[in-house]
């Protein structure tokens, strides 16, 4: 195994990892974290009877099929990477775009969840607990660490100016 091949094995394991760490996050926000501080008091059995009882549910296997999703592209980006060896680089921007748009797939996953906790207690559908602020600063960061691995990339491209 040559070197850049070990690097895209390295970053495709350390990015599969995070994909998962990030959506395990998301999971515990929507279905613990948040619904405990939507409902102060309560505890998560006692919220759960009161959403049943007003017909509702917190979207459980919509939530873990959304969240899902980023993972299993995120291990379908690793094994093409490390099959086919490409260039560190590829799996590197694979996974800062997956980790940037995870903000898209939180918010998609929480949503019935928020509405249904929204419809049982009268509350409004969006984030009670500060532990979706994480979610959102990783994706901003991975953004921002999107465009600097792409300007650098640039850079380093670039060919050398002769001297005449």
């Amino acid at each position: 195994m040559t070197r850049m091949q070990r690097r895209t094995l390295w970053i495709s394991i350390a990015g599969v990892l995070a994909v998962t760490a990030y959506a395990a996050l998301a999971a515990v926000q929507i279905l613990v974290l948040n619904p405990l501080a939507a409902a102060p008091g309560l505890t998560l059995d006692e919220i759960g009877s009161e959403m049943a009882n007003a017909g509702e549910n917190l979207s459980e296997g919509a939530m873990f099929f959304i969240l899902g999703i980023g993972v299993v592209f995120a291990v379908v980006l690793a094994v093409v990477s490390i099959g086919t060896g490409a260039h560190p680089l590829v799996p590197t921007i694979g996974f800062l775009v997956l980790l940037m748009l995870g903000t898209i797939g939180y918010f998609a996953a929480s949503f019935g969840a928020g509405m249904g906790l929204a419809d049982a207690f009268g509350i409004s559908g969006g984030d009670y607990s500060p532990w979706a602020v994480p979610l959102y600063a990783v994706s901003a960061l991975y953004g921002v660490a999107l465009v600097v691995v792409g300007i650098m990339s640039a850079v380093r491209q670039r060919p050398a100016r002769a001297v005449a």
